[in-house]
């Protein structure tokens, strides 16, 4: 490796242990950077995600012996930028290239706005509708998020090597169909967006059902920040990023100590994370159009902010279910909305709204349309027919974690 310097300021010198503290949180935020700044340069992006993850893996062996540098974004832009050089010299490359790359500043010296429409143009491209929605989600995770291939492909239920080809006929399925590097403008922008963030939600989805892996989670409300931040004009972010903060800040409640899943009205509320909630509410205050996310972070909300389950304002949660509904209509909207009514109604009204989701369509053979029937069922007084239906669900669900809890649920009308 040549040329590795750090950038100016005394280093602090760590043990390997807090080194690599340091390197990860650094590429938290550096990694995107570099990838980002280098693809533009480069066009190539294969060598942009090496130099970067060389980059970090320099920094693991030269930060425990000279010290963590002043500025650890700085260095590995250098490192990465210096990597780049060196490859497309020997690999005998235009010279344009070559003297963009020797032009490039460091990122402590980058102008503000470069590194803000790199990392967006690396979000929307990654995200392009011309790729498959996994495509989408497996090139965000592996670009963005620095994510390894293998981590990804056990996200998406494939072998490292499928996850492999599929990341590289993603990358060049972006350079064949001449998708552009940027971020679009005016209604091309508002056509792109709702894309970008079904993204960023399914990811999170992927994190946070009941057997997903947090981390994935962890990662797409790190993104929504971000995108929150590049794009403040946009509502509909501020919603995405509140809906998820506020469902996420229930994450340690979940669970009991033995792993059991927890539904919510057995939560200790006092374990959910109030300054995720605080961030949420304050992120949803600036939410000026009724979105699908807007309404689904108003639900969030009324959860997030009640002291119980009686004290929940489900009225308020059943309009807006009514609501989401009619703009975005589906078979989960209309059972999340049996369940509103019948908390804000009583069960009779929830069970009429539940025959009319299964008339709808698209329920037959949910374990979770039965397993709302059974407690709609238990709390109209028929125990016994309501443990019935939770055993149904349970055999049915396909989740460990969620089988065990209709099971639980199942046990305790019988008692």
């Amino acid at each position: 490796m040549t040329r590795t310097e750090t950038t100016t300021g005394a280093p602090d010198t760590v043990g390997a242990a807090a080194a690599a503290q340091a390197v990860a949180a650094a590429g938290v935020d550096a990694y995107p950077r570099i990838v980002a700044t280098l693809i533009r340069v480069t066009g190539d992006w294969a060598l942009a995600e090496d130099c970067a993850q060389e980059a970090l893996a320099v920094a693991l062996e030269r930060w425990p012996v000279d010290g963590v540098p002043a500025n650890p974004g700085g260095w590995l832009m250098t490192v990465a930028r210096n990597r780049a050089t060196d490859v497309l010299r020997r690999a005998a490359v235009e010279r344009r290239k070559l003297h963009d790359l020797a032009l490039l500043t460091p990122a402590d010296a980058a102008p503000e706005h470069d590194v803000v429409d790199d990392r967006l143009r690396l979000i929307f491209t990654c995200c392009h509708p011309a790729l498959a929605m996994e495509a989408r989600v497996a090139l965000t995770l592996r670009t963005i998020c620095g994510v390894p291939t293998a981590d990804i492909a056990r996200l998406l239920l494939v072998s490292e090597s499928t996850m492999t080809r599929r990341l590289t006929r993603a990358r060049a399925r972006i350079a064949q169909a001449g998708i552009p590097y940027r971020v679009p403008t005016g209604p091309a922008l508002t056509e792109r967006l709702p894309g970008v963030l079904a993204v960023l939600y399914l990811l999170f989805t992927r994190g946070y059902v009941a057997d997903g892996e947090p981390a994935f989670a962890d990662e797409a409300v790190r993104l929504a920040r971000l995108l929150d931040a590049l794009m403040p004009e946009q509502s509909e972010v501020a919603a995405l990023l509140a809906l998820m903060l506020l469902q996420h800040s229930r994450r340690d409640a979940r669970r009991a100590a033995t792993g059991q899943l927890r539904t919510l009205d057995r939560q200790d509320r006092g374990r959910w994370d109030h300054a995720a909630i605080a961030e949420g509410l304050a992120a949803l205050d600036r939410v000026r159009h009724d979105g699908p996310y807007a309404w689904q972070a108003r639900i969030a909300a009324c959860h997030a902010t009640a002291t119980s389950v009686e004290a929940t304002d489900w009225p308020a949660i059943a309009r807006a279910y009514d609501a989401l509904l009619g703009i975005r209509p589906s078979p989960v909207v209309a059972l999340n909305r049996a369940v509103a009514h019948g908390y804000a109604y009583g069960p009779t009204a929830g069970l009429g709204l539940l025959d009319e989701a299964r008339a709808g369509g698209g329920l037959d053979g949910n374990p979770l349309a039965v397993a709302v029937e059974a407690d709609l069922v238990a709390r109209q007084g028929d125990r016994s027919r309501a443990a019935g239906l939770f055993r149904a669900a349970a055999e049915a669900v396909g989740s460990a974690v969620e089988r065990q809890a209709l099971r639980d649920r199942a046990d305790d009308l019988a008692r």
